[in-house]
């Protein structure tokens, strides 16, 4: 059987950690590795994670120096032959995820399985605040700063093995630079699932405030190049126009899961 690794990186999650662990218990494949690391949190959520035992398969609280070292760390324990990143505020939709998943890899040759996600209100998970399809972020949208949502990609694990993982000196795109890395300039094999697979609470650290933008846009420019990406800033602007335009079309639209 496939085995299926979950990477879940934690910082002072006690208030969501234990909603993202019960989403991955609560999934009906039955071959599942759940990873979680946390960087040394002094608010419980070691606590909590420890009160699951063995049903969180390897758990590891240290200091780090950031959410992509601690997700390098998950990618070196993780054993398992497909590998998700399901963050400490984030969910699945439904029971079924990893098995629609792992279905989808054993039908196409693929390397990377990807779909949709949205962004919910924290304190009412039902309540969707924007909708992000990956419908169109195949290898020619990364000009445009966008890629396939991140929370949504499964990778086979000889996909790192082969191309590296997460570069620690992004403050906040490195997601975005490896999965550029990886589809753009290594051509990976891919499949989109056209539905919703995780909601993510609103408050995430690329979507914060006018300097973080500023980061997160200089960084989308340097994954650019670093993966032979003909850019500019303004293009890469251009794509909040996009984000609005997503707000504007939501309501009775794709925000039902």
């Amino acid at each position: 059987m496939t085995k299926v690794s979950l990477i879940t990186v934690a910082h002072n999650s006690a208030a969501t950690i234990r909603g993202t662990i019960e989403s991955v218990l609560a999934q009906d494949y039955p071959d599942i590795e759940h990873i979680v690391i946390d960087g040394a949190s002094t608010d419980g959520t070691a606590e909590i994670v420890r009160s699951y035992g063995n049903r969180v398969a390897r758990f590891v609280s240290e200091p780090d120096q950031g959410i992509y070292e601690a997700m390098n760390k998950g990618l070196r324990l993780a054993g398992g032959d497909i590998i998700g990143i399901l963050n400490s505020d984030d969910l699945y939709t439904t029971r079924h995820i990893i098995s629609e998943v792992v279905d989808e890899f054993r039908r196409k040759p693929v390397e990377l399985v990807f779909g949709d996600i949205v962004f919910v209100n924290p304190d009412n998970l039902d309540k969707v605040i924007r909708y992000y399809s990956s419908a169109s972020c195949g290898p020619g949208n990364f000009a445009w700063g966008w890629m396939p949502a991140h929370p949504s990609c499964f990778l086979r694990r000889e996909v790192y093995e082969k191309y590296g993982y997460f570069k620690p000196d992004y403050r906040i795109a490195a997601d975005f630079e490896i999965l550029a890395r990886f589809m753009v300039r290594h051509g990976i094999s891919y499949s989109y699932i056209p539905r919703v697979l995780v909601k993510m609470r609103t408050g995430g650290v690329s979507s914060a405030s006018l300097r973080t933008k500023w980061i997160l846009n200089r960084e989308l420019a340097r994954a650019c190049r670093e993966n032979g990406i003909a850019t500019n800033m303004p293009k890469l602007l251009l794509r909040y126009f996009r984000k609005v335009f997503q707000l504007l079309a939501q309501p009775g639209g794709p925000s039902a899961i």
